[in-house]
């Protein structure tokens, strides 16, 4: 099988770390008679610097003709001081807009072997740390109207808010369908004692779950949820929540699995093709000195696979041979434990290759 990957290294390491899934990928090839090709694209502050925007739509299009987008990291120093309009942020927002990407799917589960590496208790971790926030990815105040108006002398900082039924039930449906095929929990995440976005919200989950009589839907409070992701992981299987929400939800939740270095992301809307990525940035501080973490990168590699190209075994092959370098004691930086070997990210990358090829 063919499939055209649309590659986007980007800013500070995500080149380094991307380059090593690529490695990955092609080895994954060759073990299953697969042809993987490659368009790299611009985005972000290399993009600025190169073309002066952060995603230019010639940009934009190589992703769309594309089977799927794997991404590295964007934004760094360089461009903190650049207008609004033109951080490199900017082009990821953009290209979650111009591909239609609707649902961010981040899975927040533990790795046995790096058990030790949550800052949770080790009472609460032996309860299990496995469930999934699907994040809604392009609606809500992220892409709401900005503004800034000066008063009597006095600035005023405007961003609004926006959520319509039908983006609301889009995600929904998300929320409900992945929790039917995993453990049939499914937890909405809003506001409703204060935001009227967050009530229409959970007016229409209810709606939508007398379709789904097979899933249990409960409520959650965001300032709540935040506080039972520490105090008990265990209990959650699916959360579906806002833009947001989930941006801030699902950070936490990668840092209790023990390192951020360690989790993939993937962004679905109506078709198959998707944005993989890790979900950490772009680390500038650490930008080529061969110390990054290119496991979370590796592991949107795998997503990519499984959900894009209906390739679950290719997946597996991917999974199975991180999870064997972990079991020999290797370690990136980020997750580094005594006893363990201390590796770079070249170093990491070569011996999943290694451990696929087995």
């Amino acid at each position: 099988m063919t499939k055209n990957i649309a590659v986007i290294r980007g800013d500070g390491i995500g080149p380094e770390i991307v380059r090593e899934a690529i490695a990955v990928l092609d080895r994954v090839a060759d073990r299953f008679g697969h042809t993987f090709a490659y368009t790299d694209v611009d985005m972000g502050g290399c993009a600025i610097d190169k073309y002066g925007e952060p995603l230019p739509a010639s940009e934009l299009q190589k992703c769309l003709d594309s089977d799927s987008v794997l991404l590295g990291a964007v934004g760094g120093n360089k461009w903190n001081s650049m207008p609004g309009h033109l951080r490199p942020e900017k082009g990821l927002l953009a290209l979650r807009a111009g591909m239609g990407v609707y649902s961010n799917n981040r899975p927040a589960k533990i790795w046995p072997q790096l058990a030790d590496a949550s800052p949770l208790k080790k009472s609460i971790v032996d309860k299990g740390i496995d469930f999934i926030i699907v994040r809604e990815l392009i609606g809500g105040i992220y892409f709401g109207e900005h503004k800034t108006e000066e008063t009597d002398g006095q600035k005023t900082a405007i961003d609004v808010l926006t959520y319509s039924e039908s983006e609301i039930e889009r995600i929904g449906r998300i929320g409900f369908e992945t929790a039917r095929k995993r453990r049939k929990q499914l937890c909405s995440v809003e506001k409703s004692n204060v935001l009227d976005s967050s009530r229409l919200w959970k007016t229409v989950m209810h709606r939508l779950a007398e379709e789904y009589p097979d899933v249990t839907l409960t409520d959650m409070l965001v300032d709540n949820c935040a506080m039972q992701i520490v105090k008990d992981p265990s209990q959650f299987d699916v959360i579906v929540t806002e833009n947001m929400f989930g941006d801030i939800l699902s950070d936490e939740a990668s840092m209790i699995t023990g390192s951020i270095g360690m989790i993939p992301s993937s962004s679905l809307g109506q078709t198959s093709c998707g944005l993989y990525e890790p979900i950490h940035g772009s680390a500038p501080d650490i930008a080529g000195t061969d110390t990054a973490n290119p496991i979370g990168t590796i592991l949107a590699a795998a997503m990519m696979l499984r959900f894009s190209f209906d390739m679950a075994a290719e997946a597996d092959c991917i999974e199975a041979a991180v999870s064997a370098v972990l079991d020999a004691g290797y370690r990136t930086a980020d997750i580094m434990a005594e006893g363990c070997q201390k590796i770079g990210c070249s170093e990491c990358g070569r011996l999943i290759c290694e451990a696929i090829a087995k």
